[in-house]
């Protein structure tokens, strides 16, 4: 009973073809995770920061997206990330629409 590798990759992994060419493949999936992230983290989560704890914070993020990268490999990381970001750009949007209405 053999496992094909491909079948169990998700959609950014197979899309990079983490399995043909994993150094390159796995430096988009970073890339992807970290832009991801970083969307979420700053439509939902980020506040006014001076500058030296804005640049530990991303540190720490780009840190953290390093095991979330290998998570996305095959677990819907990418997928799940792109959903909520979706959804705090929604949300942003209805929000200023509302903020807009509400001052006129």
């Amino acid at each position: 009973m053999s496992v094909d590798v491909n079948e169990r990759l998700q959609f950014f992994a197979r899309l990079y073809q983490v399995d043909q060419n994993p150094e390159l493949g796995m430096w988009f999936l970073y890339l992807t995770v970290l832009l991801l992230s970083i969307v979420v983290f700053k439509l939902g989560f980020s506040r006014k920061l001076p500058v030296l704890k804005a640049v530990v914070v991303y540190v720490f993020l780009a840190l953290g997206c390093t095991f979330l990268t290998f998570f996305a490999v095959f677990l819907p990381v990418t997928e799940g990330l792109m959903v909520a970001a979706a959804i705090l750009i929604i949300y942003k949007v209805r929000l200023n629409q509302h903020k807009k209405e509400q001052s006129e």
